[in-house]
């Protein structure tokens, strides 16, 4: 079975500032790939938002070289997601030290006239050709994937609790 690359394992909420940007804990959040899934969610929140389907126009949800999980990058078309709602400043703190220094913080219309937060890719060079394919990561990856992810949320825990 190949390595199953998964999110940055350093903390960067703190230094990275991108929750600086947010108003509020109330902001909602598209997510496009692994945070789709409520296993993901569930193992990394301890519960699944409250959430809707919900469209991007003129960005693609990409495959990533020696990873399972994609980025968003501007492109004709449109990618679909989910938009997360009531995340708490502490979720979105859990959030944001999950998702590695590929992605930034970045304002998104969406369909139905609304907006969302979305982690998009810094460089689009990152990027491959393709599309991911979500169905493939369902079938091949997310059992694994879920099991990283919890791996990573024991590790979170330890490095942000009080000594």
């Amino acid at each position: 079975m190949p390595r199953i690359a998964t999110h940055s394992r350093r903390v960067t909420s703190q230094r990275a500032g991108r929750l600086d940007q947010l108003s509020g804990e109330t902001a909602p959040l598209f997510v496009y790939g692994s945070l789709r899934f409520p296993e993901v969610l569930h193992t990394l929140l301890d519960r699944v938002p409250p959430s809707t389907v919900a469209s991007a126009e003129g960005w693609r949800v990409a495959a990533l070289r020696d990873h399972v999980y994609p980025v968003l990058v501007p492109a004709a078309g449109h990618a679909d997601g989910l938009l997360l709602t009531g995340l708490t400043s502490t979720e979105w703190a859990t959030l944001d030290a999950f998702e590695n220094d590929l992605y930034h913080l970045h304002r998104l219309p969406l369909d139905n006239e609304r907006t969302g937060w979305a982690y998009v890719c810094h460089d689009e060079a990152d990027a491959l050709p393709h599309d991911w394919d979500v169905a493939k990561f369902a079938d091949r990856e997310l059992a694994l994937y879920v099991e990283r992810c919890r791996e990573w949320r024991r590790w979170y825990e330890s490095q942000t609790s009080s000594p």
